[in-house]
């Protein structure tokens, strides 16, 4: 995947970086609980200081849908940057006009500020041509560190690289690297796990993975609309059982494309989703009663996944396999987590696993530092598996 990153750049002593970043980060009663995008951005700012260029932030917080919403403010943010960067941040009261454009004079070489959210202008996600040029008058190029927000074309993730210089910052550079070894090059043969509620959310991502993937597996309730649409019984079950000629459609396709499929072989069902509920171990094709619910793939399936995972040299992974949140019923996800992650930690394996849900199942697996790397966009994550061109992306290619 051929970008421009920052080390393309020509010297940057004495001039203005834009840099777009993800700051849309949790906040209880205007402070923040979870500075993890936070973090992720400093290597990028602190590259551009070292370079003495003066860096200019620009952001999105919430939806204010084009409005000046004081609640959705990004000053909130300024204090604990400043306290990560080690370093004063200065902020702006606007993205663009006379406040911005005296703000960013202002700085020294190496200086930071970060501008207001730039969605209290509606023309921002309208991806306006005019407003676009305005952002970029602010600097002399720009820099996109926000691959979460990557596949809206906005002004700020698109425009504006028609009109500077555009480069990946270090954040950017880290998850296109990680991706392409993921699916645009990956070592053979690759393998993939697929998991969450619903066929019908992720249709384009399944189909785009059997043409590429030499296993698939899948799991979660999606597994449950697989199996019904195989005949077999899922009791009481969540499943999308007018998706059942659609699965069975993927599997055809599977077949025809040399991907091959895994899907559940046993699975633990219970009557109730609560912790600690009774639960047994039914094999595929049993008798269910209307009651009985699967909540998990059962050992039989985790051992084939094991098997499979040890036989790869690459793993994408998108989705837990059972109802993780409700033990025993992270059985599963836990066991495939903790195997995924030994093989990467051991350099034989290359394990990206990206989505909110992946990302929440792999920490409380407690693996995702041993992961080759886990992304933390859920919407940009899903579409590039899905095969889809990302707006923000295609404007940095070299």
């Amino acid at each position: 995947m051929a970008f421009r990153t920052l080390d393309d750049a020509s010297s940057l002593v004495g001039k203005t970086a834009l840099v777009r970043v993800d700051f849309n980060v949790p906040m209880e009663d205007g402070r923040i609980t979870d500075d993890t995008r936070l973090r992720v951005a400093i290597p990028t700012i602190q590259k551009l200081r070292d370079a003495g260029a003066r860096v200019a932030l620009l952001a999105h917080f919430d939806r204010p849908k084009g409005k000046v919403v004081p609640s959705m403010s990004l000053r909130p943010v300024v204090k604990p940057l400043s306290d990560l960067l080690g370093a004063p941040v200065r902020f702006a009261d606007d993205c663009i006009g006379p406040d911005a454009v005296a703000a960013i004079a202002d700085l020294d070489a190496g200086g930071v500020i970060l501008l207001e959210n730039v969605r209290f202008h509606a023309a921002e996600e309208a991806n306006d041509p005019a407003f676009a040029q305005k952002l970029a008058d602010l600097g002399d190029l720009y820099v996109n560190d926000a691959f979460s927000a990557a596949h809206r074309a906005h002004a700020s993730t698109e425009g504006i690289a028609h009109h500077l210089p555009a480069y990946a910052g270090e954040s950017m550079r880290r998850e296109l690297d990680a991706l392409d070894a993921a699916l645009g090059n990956p070592r053979k043969p690759v393998i993939g796990i697929v998991g969450g509620a619903k066929v019908s959310t992720k249709l384009d991502l399944l189909r785009n993975l059997v043409g590429k993937l030499d296993r698939l597996a899948i799991g979660g309730g999606m597994a449950n609309t697989f199996l019904f649409a195989q005949g077999i019984d899922i009791g009481g079950s969540l499943a999308e059982r007018d998706m059942a000629e659609t699965a069975l459609e993927i599997i055809a396709e599977a077949g025809s494309k040399g991907c091959e499929l895994l899907l559940p072989v046993d699975f633990v069902v219970a009557t109730e989703v609560k912790p600690g509920a009774a639960s047994r171990i039914v094999m595929a094709g049993d008798t269910l009663s209307a009651a009985d619910k699967i909540l998990d793939a059962g050992p039989a399936t985790v051992a084939r996944l094991v098997e499979a995972l040890t036989a790869s040299k690459t793993l994408i992974w998108n989705g837990p396999l059972g109802v993780f949140e409700v033990p025993p019923f992270d059985t599963a996800t836990v066991a495939v987590a903790h195997h995924a992650a030994a093989l990467a930690r051991a350099g034989v394996l290359v394990a990206v696993g990206g989505g909110g849900d992946t990302v929440s199942a792999l920490n409380h697996a407690g693996v995702v530092d041993d992961m080759t790397f886990v992304s933390t966009a859920g919407g940009a994550f899903l579409e590039w598996m899905e095969g889809k061109p990302l707006p923000g992306v295609e404007a940095l290619r070299a």
